[in-house]
């Protein structure tokens, strides 16, 4: 790190303000404050241009936005770094790959720091210091000078700022929790009430006022606030008071005397956390819920790289989350990819692994909800039915309340969106993986999502599993014709290992013969299918994204699957379409997300090898497409 670097220190837990050697410097407009707040939560890593501008605007993106971004950071660059000549490259604000990166020390950033001082608090807690655990959280909290990137604007600015409230809040929770264990609760009782006031739906502040308050000598308080809760919840949401709130009520109603002996920290903290960990039930189950590797798995060398540098990398450095999307096509092995490095990385994970298969585009089975995911996610966690809470706010405080300060490694697999995904995102020291057919840019933009996309496998790599599968000896002197079976699964790894079993399950077929059954007439999608397996048909995999399309993308897709030539220009598709040319383009970029056509170069595109089987198949199955207004 360099003394430049190591000079500036950045708050952003209120107005954003930056101090340079000491003296503070003007960072100027609030989108040139935006900009160097995206980059504050990302030190050390590349936040790529088109990232900036979603993370600044959003949806309403002006034509000159990349040209702002450039005069934000030299603006920057002239407060930050005012000794740098314009032709100098910086030392804190770095250009690199097409993007910016912020170099500086981690904990010359007030958030950074709130983070550190928070997991140490946490940790001093447990360890049965409940002296040294509240001189930390004093620090940590009193970093918070309001709320966090005031009057800064942006879709990220508003999202970081939620995640940092909730962390504020649950640290609050945690500093009052050891108060109560080392008897202030006089001290605490003014503190938790103008909290309640202002977050009147939170209940844990409220168990924790009404035990204060019953440890004040205020019962009737006590009491009286535990019927305005059951009296607010009902009104608000329809639901009654949490597990927890209740029993807290029956032991006040009968002056339970292990109420008024202040408790030591860990054992107030496994009644006051949540459901999970309340008394009787003992600590949260550490879950260890990953599938097996897939069996057999090959290449990906590229793509297991950037991840391992991702996990290790944010390991290290950051007591954040860190996110990672695998992306690509149906049958493409994103799941594999995903298990494969998650199980690598597990054991940097103690806290325990969790896996959940979100369904997106399951042919069987409906999307599950946010809700719904939380409420499994939850019951793996020791959570039951009846501490359950009803609505997607209270699941979503409570997954992240018991994960929060766990180094837990977390797989959701075939994603929709990210709504469905944001709230399955815990704080603290976590990993996400996430597979999905779509692209997941919101979860990028907004999130900083690391994103790996993935494509069919290298020929000699197609070959290589298709040995494993089937055993050398078979494959030993059919290398041809192993190469042209690959080719005809469009390198697919679904496609091979269905290939692989019908072989194994006729040992005498040659190669040659596969080859041709696959490469003759029509139904090589209903021929790449196993028998009494929806799941794994390549037709029906497909088929669910293609289901999921708008209407109007659905039919450019079967258009297209009209046209043979290998290459799509977007000129040839408007006119086959009879779309404008800003039409055509918007529809070509919703395929293009949805992994069912490749966009190979400036307004160039293909349809990867099967899927254009597949679009043929679907064009034909729709035989009068209007074509430029004529039907066919």
């Amino acid at each position: 790190m360099s003394d430049a670097a190591d000079s500036v220190r950045l708050e952003l837990l209120g107005m954003m303000r930056a101090w340079r050697h000491g003296d503070e410097v003007t960072l100027g407009p609030p989108k040139q404050c935006a900009v160097l707040g995206l980059l504050a939560r990302r030190i050390d890593n590349r936040v790529s241009l088109e990232e900036i501008i979603d993370a600044v605007w959003g949806t309403d993106i002006p034509k000159s936005a990349t040209n702002c971004v450039h005069t934000y950071v030299a603006g920057l660059r002239k407060s930050l770094e005012p000794e740098r000549s314009r032709r100098e490259s910086g030392d804190i604000i770095v250009s690199t790959g097409g993007g910016y990166a912020l170099h500086i020390e981690h904990e010359n950033v007030d958030v950074e720091l709130f983070l550190r001082l928070h997991a140490q608090a946490r940790r001093l807690s447990s360890d049965g210091r409940p002296e040294a655990a509240l001189a930390a959280f004093d620090q940590a909290l009193a970093l918070w000078r309001g709320e966090a990137y005031a009057n800064i604007p942006g879709p990220f600015a508003d999202v970081d700022r939620t995640h940092l409230r909730e962390l504020r809040l649950t640290a609050i929770e945690e500093w009052a929790v050891v108060m109560l264990a080392v008897g202030r609760h006089t001290e605490l009782a003014a503190v938790l009430s103008e909290l309640v006031t202002k977050e009147p739906l939170r209940e844990r502040l409220r168990w924790l006022l009404m035990l204060t308050l019953y440890r004040c000598g205020r019962q009737a308080h006590a009491l009286g606030l535990y019927r305005e809760t059951r009296r607010l919840l009902s009104e608000e949401l329809g639901i009654e008071p949490g597990i927890d709130l209740r029993n807290l009520h029956e032991q006040i109603l009968a002056g339970g005397p292990d109420l008024i002996v202040p408790a030591t920290a860990n054992a107030l903290s496994a009644v006051s956390l949540a459901a999970a960990e309340r008394e009787g039930t003992g600590p949260m189950p550490r879950p260890a819920q990953l599938p097996p590797s897939a069996r057999g798995f090959v290449g990906r060398v590229e793509e297991q790289a950037r991840l391992h540098t991702v996990l290790d990398q944010e390991r290290g450095q950051r007591s954040d989350t860190t996110i990672a999307v695998i992306h690509g096509a149906a049958g493409v092995g994103k799941t594999a990819l995903a298990l494969h490095v998650a199980h690598q990385h597990a054991d940097q994970y103690p806290d325990g692994q969790l896996y959940l298969d979100l369904c997106a585009f399951d042919p069987d089975r409906d999307p599950l909800s946010a809700s719904s995911a939380l409420a499994s996610l939850l019951q793996s966690m020791g959570v039951d039915d009846r501490s359950l809470p009803g609505d997607l706010a209270g699941r979503t405080a409570l997954y992240r309340s018991l994960l929060h300060g766990r180094r837990v490694l977390v797989v959701l697999d075939d994603a929709s969106d990210a709504e469905q995904v944001r709230p399955l995102i815990p704080g603290g020291p976590a990993c996400v993986l996430i597979t999905s057919r779509r692209q997941q840019s919101g979860l990028v933009v907004r999130d900083g999502a690391h994103r790996i996309s993935l494509a069919p496998l290298r020929p000699a790599e197609s070959v290589e599993l298709l040995g494993y599968l089937i055993g050398a000896e078979r494959l030993g002197g059919r290398r041809e014709a192993a190469e042209r079976l690959a080719e005809l699964c469009g390198h697919f790894p679904l496609a091979l290992r269905i290939v692989a079993e019908q072989l194994a399950a006729d040992p005498g077929m040659p190669l040659e013969d596969q080859v041709k059954r696959y490469g003759s007439g029509r139904g090589r999608l209903d021929r790449l299918a196993v028998a009494d397996d929806a799941t794994d048909s390549l037709h029906s995999v497909f088929a669910a994204s293609y289901l999921e399309l708008p209407a109007e993308a659905a039919r450019m897709f079967r258009i297209l699957g009209r046209y043979e030539a290998p290459l799509i220009t977007l000129s040839t598709a408007a006119s086959l379409s009879g779309a404008t040319r800003n039409g055509a383009e918007r529809l070509l970029d919703i395929l293009v997300d949805n992994h069912l056509l490749d966009a190979v170069g400036r307004d160039r595109y293909r349809f990867p090898t099967l899927i254009g089987v597949y679009a043929a198949e679907c064009a034909q199955e729709e035989p009068r497409l209007h074509l430029h207004g004529f039907a066919v």
